[in-house]
C-alpha cells in the first residue's frame, strides 16, 4: 500500500466515523431523547428558569410506530411533566403537568384541583392564592381566563367542571399564579405531546427575560456571561437531577 493509498483509507474512515455519529445522534434527538431549555417561572420551585431537560420522546410510544410493540411504554399519568407543542402556536414548546385526563371532570375551586369531585393531593404546587385565579372554571362575567377575549372553555362545561375529551389532556404549570396553561388556552391533544422531562442535565443560572433577548448584542452578552460566569452561575446541585 502506497503512502497516498493510506492517508486515502484513513480519511475515508474519519469521514465514516463523523458521519455515522452524526447520523446516531440526529437519530437520538429525532426519536428518543431530545434537550430542552426552561425559559419561564411557571414550573417553579421543580423547574427553575435555566434548567436544561433532556425529554424521554419514547415514554408514551412513537404515536403508532412499530417501535410501540418492542418498547417498554406506558400511558400518560396524572401528575407527569410532559413536553408539548403549544395548540395555538406550534412552533412553541411548553413543559407542563398533566392534570386532567382523558375522560375527567376539572375544577378549581379556592385554589384546591379537584378531579371527578375528589381534591387532588399536589405537593408541587406552589401558589399565592391569588383571589382572580383560585378558580377555575370562573363564573360568569369573570374573563380572567379568556386567552386574548376568547373563551374556550363554555362548551366543554358540566355543571362547574369542564370535562376533559377522549385524546385530551389538562394541563398545569407548578406556579399556579404564573402559568399560563390549559385554564386559559384549552386541552392539550395527545398528537402534540412530545415526551416526558426525565432528567436536568444542566442548569444555569438566567432570568426569564433572556429567551425574548434575540438580538445579535443580546446573544453576544448571553455568550459572554456563559463563558466568565460559567462555574459561579452554574447550578451544580441541580446537574442530573431526575424529574418527578
Amino acid at each position: 500500500m502506497t503512502e497516498a493509498t493510506f492517508r486515502k483509507s484513513t480519511a475515508r474512515e474519519y469521514f465514516e466515523s463523523l458521519a455515522i455519529t452524526v447520523i446516531l445522534a440526529l437519530f437520538g434527538t429525532t426519536f428518543i431523547v431530545q434537550a430542552f431549555k426552561i425559559p419561564t417561572p411557571s414550573m417553579e420551585n421543580n423547574l427553575l428558569v435555566g434548567d436544561h431537560l433532556l425529554v424521554n420522546k419514547f415514554a408514551y410510544g412513537a404515536r403508532g410506530s412499530i417501535a410501540d410493540v418492542v418498547l417498554p411504554l406506558r400511558d400518560i399519568r396524572r401528575g407527569d411533566i410532559i413536553v408539548f407543542k403549544y395548540p395555538r402556536e406550534l412552533s412553541k414548546h411548553y413543559v407542563k403537568r398533566a392534570i386532567g385526563l382523558p375522560g375527567d371532570r376539572v375544577r378549581v375551586e379556592d385554589a384546591q384541583v379537584f378531579i371527578n369531585g375528589q381534591a387532588l393531593v399536589e405537593p408541587y404546587k406552589q401558589m399565592m392564592e391569588r383571589s382572580y385565579r383560585v378558580n377555575f372554571p370562573p363564573v360568569p362575567g369573570d374573563q380572567a381566563y379568556d386567552l386574548d377575549g376568547i373563551s374556550w372553555y363554555p362548551k366543554f362545561l358540566k355543571g362547574n367542571e369542564v370535562v376533559v375529551p377522549p385524546n385530551f389532556y389538562f394541563a398545569m404549570g407548578d406556579n399556579r399564579d404564573n402559568s399560563q396553561d390549559s385554564r386559559y388556552w384549552g386541552f392539550v391533544p395527545r398528537e402534540l405531546i412530545v415526551g416526558k422531562a426525565l432528567i436536568i442535565y444542566w442548569s444555569y443560572e438566567s432570568d426569564s427575560d433572556a429567551y425574548r433577548r434575540t438580538e445579535v448584542r443580546d446573544r453576544l452578552h448571553q455568550v459572554f456571561d456563559l463563558v466568565t460566569n460559567f462555574f459561579q452561575k452554574t447550578r451544580w446541585s441541580r446537574t442530573l437531577r431526575i424529574i418527578r
